[in-house]
């Protein structure tokens, strides 16, 4: 049974595609930047399946001799650098008119008939880090029970709040609210929920009850080809929410990069044909948003360790194929992602190894890589590369 696992490696881009200055992101690259903070970098299993050799990455300084993978690099040709957009593209659904972002906060009038309808006023409405705003914000929040609204770069109403203060079930209650008044000329890629604590040092953390309500995607993506032929697509950690859950057969919430690592090899023990789907969002999150590349560079290595579990659980027939969504360059301007070309790395017995492929012209050539291994007929955009990386 062929089957294919893909993982998203969230954010890791490797360097400015070539329209990266109409975004603000000239000069942007999150592994070579990651690199020269932090030069010790140890990814000895990444190296080896041929991440350092992709062209471009890292300007070669990880490029080993004979790597045991087939790489390279794919270019979005989406309009955008969110989330959903990279994705949607990866699984062969294009964006060609960006989702909407709102740099200044959401219109007053908007905002009016929110809070009328969730019976509350809020806090912020603004673009901001979600760490930062609520360490500005949460004493006015605990003190009032005004929930806090901010955005970003990225097609997103956020909603942070205390658990203490606004349960948890009240919080995704009035996400949901907002996800059903943003729709036409308000329509947002995504309502997030942001739910914190504060712990036992009196520090405001987030939790991972985050939870996502995304647009429906606009057309079928592979996810429904797949599934609608009887084959698993089997998501773990935030790809049920990208997707809204179509053509997702079964799902797992994951509440860090290790922990989606666990539910993978998890989903990996259970005997099906199809695909899949992984998103492991620390990388973002965690360190991309809080530019923070020592950190990064930390759990690039600790997904590194855990490579080798990937591999020696695979089938005979699997494909395990790694890549990523856009950038977040840790040491750019800003907080927000970066447009870049992402990596692309395949191992696996049915693999030739030492193959360097063609510049996907589309993340979507993924999607049409994992239809045709997958024998499954999927009408999406992509060109398939399967014939350049089999044996």
């Amino acid at each position: 049974m062929k089957r294919v696992i893909l993982i998203v490696l969230d954010s890791l881009g490797i360097g400015e595609l070539p329209d990266a200055a109409d975004y603000g992101d000239r000069g942007a690259d999150t592994l070579g930047h990651i690199l020269d903070r932090k030069p010790d970098l140890n990814i000895p299993n990444l190296r080896k399946a041929g991440f350092g050799n992709i062209k471009g990455a890292a300007g070669g300084r990880l490029a080993v001799q004979n790597p045991e993978g087939a790489f390279g690099r794919m270019k979005e040709r989406s309009k955008g650098k969110d989330t959903i957009t990279g994705h949607w593209e990866i699984a062969g659904l294009f964006t060609d008119v960006p989702f909407r972002t709102f740099p200044n906060g959401f219109p007053k009038e908007f905002m009016q008939k929110y809070e009328a309808a969730i019976g509350v006023g809020t806090l912020g409405n603004c673009t901001a880090s979600g760490t930062e705003i609520i360490e500005r914000l949460g004493d006015e929040h605990e003190a009032t029970g005004k929930p806090i609204v901010y955005t970003s770069a990225d097609s997103v109403f956020q909603i942070a709040a205390n658990t203490a203060v606004i349960p948890i079930e009240r919080l995704y209650e009035i996400c949901e609210i907002a996800r059903k008044m943003l729709v036409g000329d308000m329509s947002v890629g995504r309502v997030i929920a942001r739910p914190y604590i504060i712990d036992e040092n009196g520090k405001r953390q987030r939790t991972s009850q985050r939870h996502d309500y995304a647009v429906s995607p606009t057309g079928k993506t592979l996810l429904d080809f797949i599934s609608g032929e009887g084959k698993e697509v089997y998501a773990v950690g935030k790809i049920s929410d990208i997707f809204n859950a179509q053509g997702i057969t079964k799902s797992v919430h994951t509440d860090s990069n290790m922990d989606g690592v666990d539910k993978t090899l998890e989903a990996m023990k259970q005997s099906f044909e199809g695909l899949i789907f992984t998103n492991l969002v620390d990388f973002d999150s965690k360190f991309g948003h809080r530019r923070d590349p020592q950190g990064y560079g930390r759990a690039i290595e600790e997904f590194d360790a855990r490579l080798p579990e990937l591999i020696e659980a695979m089938t005979g027939e699997d494909i395990l194929m790694l890549c990523a969504d856009h950038g977040n360059d840790p040491v750019h301007s800003g907080t927000d992602h970066t447009r870049e070309y992402v990596p692309f790395v395949a191992v696996g017995k049915p693999v030739r190894g030492g193959v360097s492929i063609r510049d996907g012209s589309s993340f979507a050539d993924i999607g049409a890589t994992i239809a045709e291994y997958t024998g499954t007929k999927a009408e999406i955009g992509g060109e398939s590369f399967l014939k350049d990386i089999l044996k």
